[in-house]
């Protein structure tokens, strides 16, 4: 009975001891937690006050996406043996030149994409890549600061693609206006006088015209987190039928030195080009569009894959 009642009392000790041993191993790890906060805060405090001062800053990351497969004698699905595959990377890089007087800021964006499918058993079907998301967005803004948030801005943005149909169409904005820099990496473009050039084959559809510009750009990174949103929007005096949009977000998280995941998708809106597209695409006997029946739908774009932070 001795032996029992000291081998539970032994038993309990134990247990105690572990539950102690845990409550103090997590006490441990929230003030390390605690501590590791407040180094990061202090570290971005910081990098904020590097940011700030005069000079030029770069920057760049990029996201990978890569998707290959192969079947061979697959019965359950309607092409047994098919070879497939999707291709897709982006980049967003930037320059940007602060001094006491002036700042000069210049971004790219680029997002490239190739898909297949080739069908083993069709002779006649294309079984190279084809070129699927074709992005290609320049732009370079200069300002003479008015204050330390507001300055007198001239911008020049130039956006096509590059895989196929360069240049057909492209648009190179020219305007001159107000920039408005409420936060650090918070940029706000307004410029009421701004020139949308419009370079295409089909006169007909594409038209030059004269309105407002309007860009709010936000691009930071924050420890492992790098994000950028970058909308542009250009509004024509002439007929909204040429007015414009276009908004990409893209985001990395760095997992292992400078590889991480990433993901960017992006938003269009342009009714010369669902005209173009839809009058290109007729069936036989199909009276062409026009800007008052043409369906202008959202035009969109997504990217998950592996990113690499320069």
């Amino acid at each position: 009975m001795k032996k029992t009642l000291l081998l539970l009392a032994l038993l309990l000790a134990t247990s105690l001891s572990f539950a102690q041993t845990e409550e103090e191993l997590k006490a441990m790890k929230k003030a390390k937690q605690d501590s590791i906060a407040q180094i990061q805060s202090r570290l971005n405090k910081i990098q904020a006050q590097i940011d700030a001062l005069p000079g030029w800053k770069y920057g760049a990351f990029g996201t990978v996406g890569i998707n290959l497969s192969e079947f061979n004698n697959w019965y359950s699905q309607g092409t047994p043996n098919v070879s497939s595959g999707n291709i897709a990377a982006t980049f967003n890089g930037f320059a940007n030149l602060k001094q006491p007087k002036y700042f000069w800021r210049n971004s790219l964006n680029v997002n490239l994409g190739w898909v297949k499918f080739d069908d083993k058993d069709d002779p006649t079907d294309d079984d190279s890549f084809q070129e699927a998301t074709d992005v290609f967005n320049i732009s370079s803004l200069y300002g003479r600061k008015l204050s330390e948030k507001i300055a007198i801005s001239a911008l020049a943005e130039y956006r096509t693609t590059i895989l196929n149909n360069f240049n057909d169409p492209g648009y190179l904005d020219v305007g001159v206006g107000a920039t408005w820099t409420p936060l650090e990496n918070l940029v706000v473009v307004v410029h009421p006088l701004n020139y949308n050039f419009v370079f295409a084959d089909n006169d007909a559809v594409f038209e030059s015209s004269l309105g407002a510009k309007i860009v709010a750009d936000y691009t930071r990174s924050i420890g492992k987190v790098s994000f950028k949103s970058n909308l542009s929007a250009f509004y024509s005096y002439e007929s909204s039928d040429l007015s414009n949009y276009t908004w990409i977000n893209s985001f990395g998280y760095t997992l292992w030195k400078n590889i991480g995941i990433g993901f960017e998708f992006g938003l269009r809106g342009n009714k010369q080009e669902a005209l173009n597209f839809a009058n290109n695409n007729l069936e036989d006997g199909q009276d062409p569009f026009t800007f008052d029946t043409v369906d202008n739908e959202l035009q969109t774009y997504y990217l998950l894959g592996i990113t690499y932070k320069f």
